[in-house]
């Protein structure tokens, strides 16, 4: 998902570093960053490196680790930080912009991130559908001011709508987040276990059954959480799952697929844990967090 944003901002002229594992880097230092997209295939110039110091000096970080890489990443980044320089967390999950100042005084900014993207091999980013961001300021955050959110946000919301990316300015994006968490919540897990697609996913009846009680129990969660949730239409989630998400797998499917470490303690797992605290019982998710977890154990190197 870096790789893709960052391959678009340069592909538009910016000057962008990627900070990503030797063998990325190795690749698009050999060849350039093959950026495979549902619109054009194109090699694009791009600096890269493994070292967090490449980001010492930058106007724009963006922060696209996985969320349980949040606070180890926020530390090593944190000394690099250029004063006035904006962060943001371009992640899954809801509260990793708190997780970032708690661990290491980042103030981020948020952003939620609708794209079907896969690495294939290093230096290979295959899109495989949509590709737009949402960002904004947490209720709180000193950056706020009145509507459409601040001026970095509409900094940021300039930047990737110069680079062809999507990009709208939120002005309550914790809804924002819980709305692609609850999507999340109810499709990641299920199509890992599985190792089925989103609409593979949708369409099976126990599935879809088993998904419609994720999103319900992740609804009351969020709103006993003090988020103002609108009611989630079922059918038109079932209905995205299978036309926006199509075939593509999650990314919680690719990392069992792969051997890796799921984000799943930050998906069902997170609202397995806010259920408790909250006194919202969480059966299906907390089913679906001890099954992926389970095979993380058998399938993670």
């Amino acid at each position: 998902m870096g790789s893709y944003f960052g391959g678009m901002l340069a592909r538009a002229g910016v000057n962008v570093t990627l900070i990503a594992r030797p063998a990325h880097v190795e690749a698009i230092r050999a060849g350039g960053l093959f950026l495979d997209t549902v619109s054009f295939q194109e090699h694009v110039k791009i600096e890269a490196s493994t070292e967090p110091s490449a980001a010492r000096g930058a106007d724009v970080i963006l922060f696209c680790v996985k969320t349980t890489d949040t606070e180890s990443s926020a530390r090593s980044l944190a000394p690099y930080i250029a004063p006035g320089a904006i962060v943001v967390s371009l992640q899954n999950g809801v509260d990793n912009a708190a997780r970032m100042r708690e661990a290491a005084g980042i103030d981020a900014l948020s952003a939620v991130v609708y794209i079907a993207v896969a690495m294939p091999e290093p230096g290979h980013i295959k899109h495989l559908g949509r590709g737009e961001l949402v960002v904004g300021e947490l209720r709180g955050s000193a950056h706020l001011s009145e509507p459409p959110g601040s001026a970095r946000t509409q900094r940021i919301a300039s930047l990737f709508s110069s680079a062809g990316v999507p990009c709208q300015v939120s002005n309550y994006i914790e809804a924002d987040l819980w709305s692609k968490f609850i999507r999340n919540c109810a499709g990641n897990a299920v199509t890992a276990i599985a190792q089925v697609s989103y609409a593979q996913a949708a369409r099976n009846p126990e599935s879809r059954e088993l998904m419609g009680r994720v999103i319900a129990e992740t609804v009351a969660v969020a709103r006993a959480s003090g988020v103002q949730l609108p009611d989630v239409d079922l059918a038109e989630m079932m209905g995205f799952f299978q036309s926006s998400m199509g075939e593509a797998t999650s990314s919680t499917a690719q990392d069992l697929a792969r051997g890796k470490r799921t984000e799943i303690d930050t998906l069902n797992g997170y609202v397995n844990s806010l259920g408790k605290k909250f006194g919202v019982a969480t059966p299906a998710n907390f089913a679906l967090y001890a099954l992926v977890k389970l095979l993380e154990e058998k399938l993670v190197k």
